[in-house]
């Protein structure tokens, strides 16, 4: 196994595991993409990223958990220092799960108070305001995953959402903290940890919030989202010295 990975990502899905190695390569990280958990002594090249593809969004959420640890235990084995769980920008999921008890588990698993979720990627037309996720111009619960015959979407109101799946406190840095930068957004962190709170949701509504939010999360161990908030983690980590140059 390579020992030089900074970032191990668990994707719900192959499609979001394989845009996110996409958004990653983009931004200069090599990045390998797995599609489950590898076996015992499988040989991974030398690579900044390794992105492991399950199959966990509508499975039981005990069973999400699960392979999402063994994911998680693989990845430590690789020797990723930061981890990124990665879902759907509509943050689809059912009251039960399989976001916040996958996200439990991995705070747990690797140690950390708080981990932000941030499902925008303005690209695509995925943004998060005053904690309510909107498709286009829609709120969620006004778009076409209204309807999803898997996983309705029917609260737009992403604290609301992540706080029926966890007993946790689930807490939001808003739009004027993330317009503010990277200052007032470690500031936010740093007092809904004190409060208690281990899920941070945080606005986002353009690539400058998501190039501040990846400044502010870059030295926490845990983050989750869609694959738009790992736009701003690279930079964020070659400013460190934790990756060479971009040469892409």
């Amino acid at each position: 196994m390579t020992s030089t990975c900074l970032l191990g990502a668990i994707a719900d899905d192959l499609t979001g595991a394989t845009d996110l190695c996409n958004t990653l390569v983009r931004d200069g990280m090599r990045t390998v993409q797995a599609v489950g958990v590898p076996p015992a002594g499988f040989t991974v090249p030398d690579a900044d990223a390794i992105v492991v593809a399950l199959k966990s969004r509508t499975i039981p959420a005990a069973d999400a958990v699960d392979q999402s640890l063994a994911a998680l235990s693989w990845l430590r084995g690789a020797g990723a220092r930061r981890f990124f769980f990665k879902y759907c920008s509509t943050f689809d999921s059912t009251d039960e799960g399989n976001i916040g008890p996958v996200a439990d588990a991995l705070l747990d698993a690797i140690g950390t108070p708080l981990a932000i979720a941030c499902p925008a990627f303005p690209e695509t037309g995925r943004s998060v305001f005053q904690g309510h996720l909107f498709v286009g111009e829609a709120l969620l619960s006004d778009s076409p995953m209204r309807d999803h015959p898997l996983t309705p979407m029917r609260d737009p109101s992403l604290v609301r959402v992540l706080s029926r799946q966890t007993r946790r406190k689930v807490g939001l840095v808003p739009f004027a903290d993330v317009e503010a930068g990277e200052a007032a957004i470690t500031a936010r962190l740093k007092a809904l940890r004190a409060a208690g709170a281990a899920h941070a949701i945080v606005d986002a509504c353009s690539d400058r919030h998501l190039r501040a939010i990846g400044e502010a999360i870059a030295d926490m161990e845990l983050a989750t989202g869609g694959s738009g908030v790992a736009r701003g983690l690279p930079a964020a980590w070659r400013r460190r010295g934790l990756l060479g140059a971009n040469d892409s």
